[in-house]
C-alpha cells in the first residue's frame, strides 16, 4: 500500500553497530508487518548508526521498538543540520503546533546529549544544551523521572583514528521509544539450560524472527530443529512453534553433553525445557524425529514461517535416511526401532528440498528464512537457490573466515503451488552452479589447513 507524502512523519532512528547488514532487512520487514511501507526522506547511509525515516504514526514507530534488536531508540525528528547553525534554523522552522503539547508549564523534561564516535566533557555537554534557549521550554527540569526526554546526537564519523572537531550531522528530536536489545542478554546461549554445537546466537535467533514476521499466533516451523534455538525467538513473539530433526538423541535430550566439564545431558536438558526456561512453555507444540528429505506433513499450507538454520557438514553433519534396501540391512542388526541408516545429503539437495518445502507448506505471504554456507571466491548471487512460488526479499552475509561465510536468505511465498512445480529447480539453469556448494566442507577446511600450515611457518622462522 503506497503512502501519502503527506500523511508520513520524520523519525531519527539510532542504530546499534553490529549485524550491519541485517539492519535494514529487518526494519523494512517490521515495518511491512505493521502495515506500513519503508520510506527513507533520504538515501539511507547503510552503515550509520542514524537513519531518518519516513513512518505514518508514532504507534507505528513505536510497533518496529517493541521487536527491533538492531535499533537501540527511535525519536521524532524536529531538526537536524552539518552544523550547529543548519540545527538550529531547522529547529526554528518546526511547526509549532508539532513542539507545543510537550513544551507545557505542567510538564517535565530532560536534554540528554548522544555523541557517535567522540566524547563530550561534562562542560561541553552543558554548553549544547544551554544553545537551546530559544526552544520555548516553559516545563520543569527532571532528571531522574521526566515525562518527555529530548535528545541531541551527534554524528562524528566512523573513524575512530581521524575524529573531527564538530560533527558531520547533527539532530534533535523527541524520545518515543526504546528497542528490545536487552533481549539479546537475557535470552543469552550462556545461560540456557539445552545448547549443541551450531545453537543460534540469540541476537541472530531475534533477527531472523523479524525477517520472517514472526506474530503473534503463527505457526513456526523449523525443519532441522536441533535443540530448539530459533523456536524461542518465534515463541517470544507470540507464535506456536515446531520442529522436526533427524537426530533422536537432540530431539529427546539424550546423549552426551555440549558443555564443558558435562559428560551427559541431565533430565531438564531438552527442548521443551527451553521453553519452560523462558516461560514460553504454552507455545510449544512439539518436536519430531523426522528426515527433512521426506516430508511427513498432510498436504495444505500449514506454516506462517519457516526459519531454520540447515547443516553445512563443518559442526553437524549433513544427513538423511538411507535408501531401503539400507534400512532393511540395518534392521537386521539393530534391536532399537529408533535407529536407522543415515546417508550423505548434499548442500544443493538440502536446500532445494528446502525451497520445495517451502513454496509447498507455506500459507501464502509466509516467509522462508535460512542460512545458505557460500565459499567467498566462488560467489555469485545467480547461485542462491529459487523457486517459481518465492521470492527474494533479503540477502545479507554474515562472515565465517575470510574465504567463507554464511547468507541469511529471506524469501515471501508469492504464488500456489502446483503439481507441475514440484521439480522445477531441476529445469533453472543456475541449479548446476549451486552444486559446487557440495564441496563447501572441503573448501572451508582447506582454508583452515592453509592456515594452520601458515602459522607453523611463520613460528619456525
Amino acid at each position: 500500500m503506497a503512502l501519502a507524502a503527506a500523511t508520513l512523519r520524520r523519525y531519527l532512528l539510532l542504530l546499534a553497530q553490529e549485524h550491519l547488514e541485517f539492519r535494514l532487512p529487518e526494519v523494512t520487514s517490521l515495518l511491512s508487518l505493521y502495515g506500513g511501507q519503508f520510506s527513507s526522506e533520504q538515501e539511507i547511509r547503510v552503515n550509520s548508526p542514524f537513519w531518518i525515516l519516513n513512518i505514518p504514526s508514532e504507534e507505528m514507530a513505536k510497533g518496529l521498538m517493541k521487536r527491533t534488536v538492531c535499533a537501540k531508540s527511535i525519536f521524532e525528528l524536529w531538526g537536524h543540520g552539518r552544523s550547529e547553525g543548519e540545527l538550529y534554523a531547522s529547529l526554528k522552522n518546526c511547526p509549532m503546533d508539532k513542539m507545543l503539547p510537550y513544551l507545557q508549564s505542567d510538564s517535565t523534561y530532560k536534554v540528554h546529549i548522544h555523541t557517535f564516535n567522540k566524547t563530550l566533557t561534562q562542560a561541553q555537554k552543558i554548553k549544547k544544551i544551554d544553545a537551546l534557549e530559544f526552544l520555548p521550554f516553559k516545563g520543569k527540569v527532571n532528571l531522574k523521572n521526566p515525562e518527555h526526554i529530548f535528545w541531541i546526537l551527534e554524528d562524528y564519523g566512523m573513524d575512530p583514528n581521524n575524529v573531527p572537531e564538530e560533527p558531520f550531522h547533527l539532530y534533535f528530536g523527541r524520545w518515543i521509544a526504546d528497542g528490545q536489545r536487552e533481549l539479546i542478554e537475557s535470552y543469552s546461549v550462556k545461560k540456557r539450560h539445552f545448547i549443541g554445537n551450531t545453537s543460534m546466537d540469540a541476537c541472530l535467533s531475534f533477527i531472523m524472527a523479524n525477517h520472517g514476521r514472526v506474530k503473534p499466533n503463527d505457526v513456526v516451523y523449523d525443519p532441522f530443529v536441533g535443540t530448539g534455538g530459533l523456536l524461542i525467538s518465534s515463541a517470544h513473539f507470540g507464535a506456536y512453534v515446531c520442529g522436526t530433526d533427524i537426530d533422536y538423541n537432540t530431539i529427546h535430550g539424550l546423549g552426551k553433553a555440549s558443555r564443558k566439564n558435562q559428560k551427559w545431558r541431565g533430565p531438564d536438558e531438552n527442548i521443551r525445557a527451553n521453553l519452560r526456561q523462558y516461560g514460553l512453555e504454552k507455545y510449544y507444540l512439539d518436536a519430531l524425529v523426522s528426515d527433512s528429505s521426506r516430508p511427513i506433513w498432510r498436504k495444505g499450507m500449514l506454516f506462517d514461517a519457516i526459519i531454520t538454520d540447515p547443516p553445512y557438514g563443518i559442526r553437524e553433519a549433513t544427513r538423511r535416511t538411507g535408501s531401503p534396501k539400507e534400512t532393511v540391512k540395518s534392521s537386521e542388526k539393530s534391536t532399537e526401532n529408533h535407529i536407522f541408516v543415515s546417508s550423505n545429503y548434499h548442500l544443493s539437495d538440502i536446500f532445494f528440498d528446502l525451497l520445495k518445502f517451502a513454496a509447498e507448506y507455506l500459507v501464502m505471504g509466509g516467509r522462508l528464512v535460512y542460512w545458505l554456507p557460500v565459499y567467498r571466491p566462488e560467489y555469485t548471487e545467480d547461485i542462491i537457490p529459487r523457486h517459481p512460488c518465492l521470492k527474494l526479499i533479503s540477502n545479507c552475509e554474515q562472515m565465517l573466515s575470510s574465504h567463507t561465510s554464511r547468507r541469511l536468505i529471506t524469501m515471501e511465498k508469492v504464488k500456489e503451488f502446483k503439481d507441475q512445480d514440484q521439480n522445477s529447480y531441476q529445469l533453472d539453469a543456475q541449479y548446476m552452479p549451486y552444486r559446487g556448494h557440495n564441496s563447501f566442507r572441503e573448501k572451508y577446511f582447506s582454508g583452515v589447513t592453509k592456515r594452520i600450515a601458515k602459522e607453523e611457518k611463520d613460528n619456525q622462522k
